[in-house]
């Protein structure tokens, strides 16, 4: 089967073990309550700056909103998810969230649940058909979502930001766009039939009644991810276009891919290197240093500064599931509770020049360039090692990340925490995205590939 419900989604969960967990399994007010404190004071304690795009005033009173609505004796794992989103959310830090409540999606889909059948993508702020997996024919791509069941799709959008962390509202629409409309429309208004929606085109505004559509046969099993894993080496003329999938994964199998694409870049003898990012995310530096050191003309870095915060959650964390031995433990475990510390890292050398690519190097780059794909393009920016090309990423290259996670104690709900700060390699800690190069606008609203497809106009 081309795909059970993306492993984004559904958290690596087997079927055996969604089909185990019934909705009757409900958690108790006080539970709730008391994973909510849980949740609140740990993120305070935890997290490397709690207060640094949100004022401890207004961290407290989202709090005790979060609070104040938990009103009935009993919840469901869903609904307590979506209530401790909103809290975590209001950090207003990507890398620290609740993330979409896969486990009860997944119970749903399998019990033959529907969605929303239309998927949008923003364009200059506006939400835009991308997908159209109705009957309705007529509802061309491209056209605007201006109401669902007569409530405009603004009202709409300003109930689900709240549940996605991030630092602004472009990071937003970014997260939005990758986990998809669909899923967190039925995460807030539930199971409906039929939707009434409002459609625009070319100034001309229509209606339609949609049936919804099934989750698994109609809308998982037909969709394409956003995030592109695949590894690929093409040539394009007097090009090598190098897709690196995600900074993750086997590690030896990731060098071995890398070290034989550069074997086969130099016989080749390409005079220009295209590094695909976009839609990459992100992962650990020593899959992107590696992937560097094949271009690199001198000694580098990925970061100019990073700091950590340890913590009893991080402590324990440490204790649970790592190496105790190495440097990067030992730091976290011989400094105080609270306590901000410098870590530093070993500069990565270049490869051999015999075995390094020393043509051009073009990297592209999208708003889906996640986490340490962001901060690798910041990377080779700041070097000029090369030029990045493309638009401007959702992520930001100086951030709060080098996550952990922990579980909250009644819900067993994930709760990831940024620890870290990065500062990029040029030191700029200015709230912005990487910018690119070379600008070419990325529309998700059609199959065309104008970023690769500029970039190769540009070359040839």
């Amino acid at each position: 089967m081309k795909k059970i419900l993306i492993v984004i989604i559904f958290l690596c969960l087997s079927t055996q073990s969604i089909l185990a967990q019934s909705t009757s399994n409900l958690l108790s007010k006080e539970e709730v309550l008391e994973d909510l404190d849980y949740l609140y004071k740990s993120l305070i304690e935890a997290h490397y700056q709690v207060y640094a795009y949100v004022t401890e005033q207004d961290f407290k009173s989202t709090y005790q909103k979060v609070k104040g609505s938990i009103e009935q004796d009993s919840l469901s794992l869903l609904e307590t998810t979506t209530a401790f989103q909103q809290l975590i959310s209001a950090i207003n830090n990507g890398h620290t969230e609740i993330t979409f409540p896969g486990q009860s999606y997944a119970e749903y889909a399998y019990s033959g649940g529907t969605v929303f059948p239309l998927e949008i993508a923003f364009e200059n702020g506006k939400p835009l058909i991308r997908k159209n997996w109705s009957k309705e024919d007529q509802i061309k791509l491209g056209s605007e979502l201006i109401s669902v069941n007569g409530i405009p799709i603004s009202d709409i959008l300003s109930k689900i930001y709240p549940q996605i962390s991030a630092e602004r509202p472009y990071f937003k629409q970014v997260k939005l766009e990758l986990f998809s409309f669909p899923r967190y429309y039925w995460q807030l208004f539930g199971m409906q039939d039929s939707f009434r929606v409002e459609i625009e085109s070319k100034g001309t505004r229509s209606n339609y009644t949609l049936d919804a559509i099934r989750v698994i046969e109609d809308f998982e099993m037909k969709r394409d991810e956003i995030l592109n894993t695949k590894l690929e080496l093409k040539f394009l003329g007097n090009s090598a276009y190098l897709n690196t999938g995600n900074f993750g994964g086997d590690e030896q199998a990731y060098q071995k891919f890398i070290d034989s694409a550069f074997v086969e870049i130099r016989n080749n003898k390409s005079e220009n290197l295209i590094l695909d990012l976009r839609n990459n995310g992100g992962g650990d530096n020593s899959y992107s240093d590696y992937l560097i050191s094949y271009f690199a003309d001198r000694p580098f870095t990925w970061n100019s500064k990073f700091t950590l915060k340890t913590s009893s959650f991080l402590k324990d964390h440490v204790r649970k599931n790592n190496d105790t031995t190495t440097r990067y433990s030992r730091e976290i475990l011989s400094h105080k509770n609270g306590e901000i510390f410098d870590f530093t890292f070993e500069d990565i050398q270049p490869q051999p020049l015999e075995k390094r690519f020393t043509g051009e190097v073009f990297v592209l780059v999208n708003r889906q360039s996640h986490s340490q794909s962001a901060v690798t393009a910041a990377q080779i920016q700041d070097y000029r090692f090369g030029k990045i090309v493309g638009e401007e990423t959702g992520d930001y290259p100086s951030l709060y990340a080098s996550v952990f996670r922990y579980k909250l104690p009644n819900s067993g709900i994930e709760v990831q925490v940024s620890k870290g700060y990065i500062v990029r390699v040029n030191g700029s800690t200015a709230e912005e995205g990487v910018i690119p190069d070379i600008y070419i606008k990325d529309y998700l609203l059609d199959e065309k590939d104008e970023i690769l497809e500029g970039l190769l106009k540009r070359l040839n």
